[in-house]
């Protein structure tokens, strides 16, 4: 297996949209949703509008199918699967939740592809209503306001960099669109690479900071140009790999 990890955002990285506002917009709760909006944290609304959507009646199984019919950013899927094929470590780091995001990559086919999802925990309670949690409590102790107070991606990068010091793997690659994805972009080596969406919010925010960043940048529009830099940066590694211990032998 070759030593490289990519850790994919979710919503707007292999998703082309916001799982959470497909969700709610699908089900026909967006005015609720936008009413009860400005008075408590997101992940905290999204556990009372599940709550407010089985008490219509809805049920998981909607849920399910309304995830099943996701758009999903074209060339993602065969980018991911090539990527697995060449021995990288793929996982996943998002502030959507675990319910929605392995409900759509088991209709994917891509699940068995990633050996880790971080995010935010759910689970169908005894009445089958979704909950969804946060993945850290509200007060994570991060110093950047673009982190949102259920989840530093900053710190899940950080534990997963210690984890990998022992597992010998070295170069990491990330990718993400939103504000969120600031934090671990800044936890990158200078050996690592960020793919940062271009003209997203993230991208703004290394643009504006590109002296805090260390690792390389690559942003990318969509999904094939998605695909075309990211198989160049796992092959090039590949080939810097493999020369290495050619030299070393």
């Amino acid at each position: 297996m070759a030593g490289i990890v990519v850790v994919f955002d979710f919503d707007k990285t292999i998703i082309d949209l916001d799982s959470d506002n497909w969700v709610i917009d699908e089900l026909g709760a967006s005015d609720l949703f936008n009413r009860l909006l400005p008075t408590m944290p997101w992940n905290s609304l999204m556990d009372r509008m599940m709550k407010e959507l089985h008490d219509q009646g809805k049920t998981f199984e909607d849920i399910e199918q309304v995830l099943k019919r996701v758009p999903v950013i074209p060339r993602v899927v065969p980018a991911i699967k090539a990527a697995y094929a060449l021995g990288c470590d793929l996982r996943i780091v998002s502030d959507a939740n675990v319910l929605y995001i392995e409900t759509i990559l088991k209709h994917l086919g891509i699940h068995d592809c990633f050996t880790e999802i971080n995010t935010n925990p759910g689970y169908v309670d005894e009445q089958g209503k979704l909950r969804i949690l946060p993945h850290h409590d509200f007060h994570h102790g991060c110093s950047y306001n673009t982190c949102p107070p259920n989840m530093c991606k900053g710190l899940v990068i950080e534990r997963i960099q210690a984890s990998l010091a022992k597992e010998g793997k070295k170069r990491m690659i990330y990718l993400g669109d939103g504000a969120g994805d600031f934090c671990p972009s800044l936890k990158m080596k200078e050996q690592d690479f960020v793919m940062p969406r271009k003209d997203f919010p993230v991208w703004k925010l290394i643009n504006e900071n590109r002296h805090l960043i260390r690792a390389r940048i690559h942003g990318w529009s969509d999904g094939e140009e998605q695909q075309h830099i990211l198989l160049n940066i796992i092959k090039a590694i590949i080939i810097e790999e493999n020369q290495f211990l050619s030299d070393s032998d």
